[in-house]
């Protein structure tokens, strides 16, 4: 009970913007962070709606059933089988059901499994905007995000290890031609030595920075075994498979710090597999960059935490 209500205290008080982490005794799934974890809580709900219904309705069946036809009830049990309209109404109302999850599933899924076309966004919300379709833009807009689009992708490939993930921005390359690259180790892998800096079992040494407000795509892939880069705030699971490349897409219009964990089990020290990301502004994004193709990776990692701790929610996220 107490930690029911300070789950609720914390919802009131605290605001969709301040948790990006697992918090002790909460309710429900991490606020959402993009268009995509919002649709997919959309979604959760519509389904809650409809088991809930289902599971009244079953309930209510039994408990009529347990009291009407028992055999102090019904001494002399009816002998009949099969009605045609029970039959129909059994098969046809489930199907109906089934067609309505359908119909809100199938465009999500369409919606996060496909990389938008960022040409076709700006060309689409501009040609509304000159046919005077305000209300079509606006739905548009919501799904899609044109000021967003005209600045192109930021591509991230995070490649699985045991235990820890290896981050490359082919777009971000030194003098020499290669792209940054580094290694993102835990800062926690239970032992009794382990740092006590950052969130316990999800903190990392250099974590992955992207700029807020953009589109991201990024690829996953594996050296050994079978990973999964999740982040439940963004909405994203992506498996991580040996000589196997999958891509992904999600854009984050709030900086702060998110957190997540490798979701495929990947041997004894799966659980000490964390993803820490880190949105900034473009302009803390550019400096961290500069830092990192210079070599100096502590002080790039410093100026991101030193960033995130300036802002109001991100103080909250990330407790430090």
């Amino acid at each position: 009970m107490r930690h029911l209500l300070a789950a609720m205290c914390a919802a009131i008080l605290a605001g969709p913007a301040l948790a990006f982490e697992p918090t002790d005794g909460a309710l429900g799934m991490q606020p959402a962070a993009t268009r995509i974890a919002e649709r997919i809580h959309q979604f959760h709900g519509f389904v809650l709606v409809i088991i809930t219904i289902i599971t009244i309705f079953v309930l209510a069946l039994l408990l009529w059933v347990i009291f009407r036809h028992n055999k102090k009830a019904n001494p002399q049990p009816r002998k009949f089988s099969h009605n045609t309209l029970v039959e129909v109404v059994w098969t046809v109302v489930p199907a109906l059901i089934l067609v309505a999850i359908a119909s809100q599933s199938f465009p999500n899924l369409y919606y996060q499994d496909v990389v938008p076309n960022l040409e076709q966004i700006t060309s689409k919300s501009k040609q509304l905007q000159a046919d005077g379709k305000t209300g079509a833009y606006e739905r548009y807009t919501k799904n899609y995000f044109p000021e967003a689009a005209e600045k192109g992708f930021v591509n991230i490939k995070a490649q699985g290890n045991q235990w820890n993930w290896t981050y490359t921005y082919p777009d971000i390359v030194d003098d020499a031609g290669y792209p940054l690259e580094f290694v993102s180790n835990p800062l926690q892998v239970g032992l009794s030595t382990d740092s006590k800096e950052g969130v316990r079992n999800l903190s990392v040494d250099y974590p992955m920075v992207i700029p807020v407000g953009r589109y991201i795509r990024y690829y996953t892939a594996a050296a050994d075994v079978i990973h999964s880069w999740t982040v439940p705030a963004f909405g994203v699971k992506t498996d991580a498979v040996p000589g196997r490349l999958n891509e992904g897409w999600f854009l984050v219009d709030q900086p702060g710090v998110y957190y997540g964990q490798c979701s495929e089990l990947c041997g004894v020290n799966h659980a000490y597999m964390p993803i820490e990301v880190r949105v900034v502004s473009e302009e803390e994004y550019a400096r961290w960059a500069e830092l990192m193709l210079a070599g100096d990776y502590d002080a790039a990692a410093a100026s991101v935490r030193q960033v995130a701790s300036t802002e109001q929610a991100t103080k909250f996220a990330a407790k430090q």
